[in-house]
């Protein structure tokens, strides 16, 4: 399959109307020819200095995809593409949950904040540090058909169960008129780092199904406490078997080589190009 680097007239067509309205002043680049460079670096992967010039310059390039990172731009876009196809029916609300990590470029440990040391630097732009060098996790839910309804950028040394709550409030969905945006999934699929009695308890409390397999340990130890060990949660094997989905969502994700291997100095420049990108999977 041949990758496109640049949005076809469909995908303009919905993005036109969701870009930020210009002001009076002297005469800026195309949007779409501006878009068009974004998606291509990240496609590639490539520098901001090596964008073709039949894009632009790449300072405006890289001006307009940080103002756009920094003021939400990408976020309120996503947000407004899920919210039109949930009108119109097209989100499965069978909601998987997993993580992925992505290796941090050299290049991605350059940031610095104010009055941090470099370690609380690191931790603010979500780099962790393992025997791998420096990498990233992008904690993930995606809908059943496998596009990303929210995501959470934490250094790649972070377990996946502590970052569950705040993937799922990252699920709100907008719908037609007054109210409050959808957040609550039909039914939850999650492998076994997600089997713990708090996720258990938070998962009932909101009155959401779910199917998370049981740990060996977890299941040795209720079988060691006998009656008082209490029964098993329900499990599900074939609709486990649809959990699947989150994987082909990040094998998506990771098509953009700026997120399979990360450059980005800062967390909002990462998480703008994953805004992007799984934007473009709604379309």
């Amino acid at each position: 399959m041949v990758r496109r680097h640049e949005l076809s007239d469909d995908e303009w067509d919905v993005l036109s109307g969701l870009l930020p309205r210009t002001g009076t002043g002297r005469p800026r680049r195309d949007d779409r020819v501006v878009l068009n460079g974004i998606v291509w670096k990240l496609r590639t992967g490539s520098a901001w200095r090596d964008v073709p010039e039949r894009y632009g310059s790449w300072r405006t390039l890289y001006t307009r995809f940080r103002r756009w990172a920094l003021d939400g731009t990408f976020t309120r876009m996503l947000e407004v593409v899920q919210a039109q196809k949930d009108a119109a029916g097209d989100v499965d609300w069978l909601v998987s949950v997993d993580s992925t990590i992505t290796r941090a470029h050299q290049h991605a440990a350059g940031a610095r904040k104010k009055g941090q040391v470099p370690a609380e630097t690191a931790h603010a732009h979500a780099l962790g540090r393992s025997r791998g060098g420096l990498t990233t996790k992008i904690h993930l839910a995606c809908d059943g058909r496998g596009r990303p309804l929210g995501f959470v950028v934490t250094g790649g040394n972070t377990n996946d169960c502590t970052q569950f709550e705040q993937v799922l409030a990252q699920i709100k969905v907008r719908r037609p008129g007054p109210g409050r945006p959808r957040t609550r999934p039909d039914h939850l699929l999650g492998d076994k780092g997600y089997s713990s009695r708090g996720i258990r308890n938070y998962l009932r409390k909101r009155g959401i199904p779910h199917t998370i397999p049981e740990r060996s340990d977890q299941q040795a130890n209720r079988r060691r406490r006998g009656s008082n060990g209490g029964r098993p949660p329900t499990f599900d094997k074939e609709r486990y078997k649809q959990r699947n989905v989150v994987e082909r969502c990040f094998n998506a994700l990771k098509q953009y080589r700026a997120i399979a291997t990360r450059y980005d100095k800062t967390r909002e420049s990462y998480e703008a190009a994953l805004a992007i990108a799984s934007l473009l999977m709604w379309i």
